[in-house]
């Protein structure tokens, strides 16, 4: 087991800056591998709550509906910012993954789920953040599938795509997605396209 039942001890913790997102230091120890506690250190954590993400599929037409939009934090180290990725959004208090993705396919997308799939959930950086992502595969028609999208008070402008299955898999593999969620769900699909149903 993971760290064979070590203990870890969170003593204060302090905000730091509190906006659309919160910075909180941590004061806190822990068991060592060898015997003994860690001094108290202190670490910076980005708090921006959870998410969840889903890769949409029209199985009958061998097609993904992904979208593309503007991220701020690929500026500095993109060649363009604009990044095509699965829709997804933050969790809200009392609102389920799956229904953060029934809510998301449709404002982001303009399609209504019929079946989903959880594929993993995973820490985004758990060395400075508490952020915890739920992704999935959706099914969808594709037609449904909106040219634009995205909710104005929220600031969003999106571009929908349908990008046929094989396409998205040559992408994968030539290096044209960099963001986590879509590697990993492209990976996912990739790896379990031979089976007769996806969703079961």
């Amino acid at each position: 087991m993971s760290g064979n039942g070590l203990k870890s001890e969170l003593i204060e913790k302090e905000t730091l800056y509190q906006g659309f997102f919160k910075l909180e230091r941590f004061h806190l120890k822990y068991e060592k591998f060898e015997g003994g506690w860690s001094e108290v250190i202190q670490r910076e954590i980005f708090e921006r709550g959870n998410a969840a993400a889903a890769l949409l599929l029209d199985p009958e037409q061998e097609l993904l509906v992904m979208v593309e939009q503007f991220r701020p934090g690929a500026m500095s180290t993109e060649k363009s910012p604009w990044l095509i990725e699965p829709i997804a959004g933050m969790i809200e208090k009392g609102e389920s993954p799956k229904n953060l993705i029934e809510r998301e396919a449709e404002e982001e997308a303009g399609c209504q789920i019929k079946r989903m799939r959880k594929i993993c959930e995973y820490l985004v950086s758990p060395g400075g953040s508490t952020e915890r992502i739920w992704l999935f595969l959706a099914e969808v028609d594709a037609r449904q599938a909106s040219d634009y999208a995205g909710l104005e008070h929220e600031h969003e402008d999106i571009k929908v795509h349908q990008i046929p299955v094989k396409k998205a898999f040559q992408m994968l593999e030539n290096g044209e997605f960099t963001n986590a969620m879509t590697l990993i769900s492209l990976q996912w699909l990739k790896l379990n396209w031979s089976q007769n149903d996806l969703f079961e």
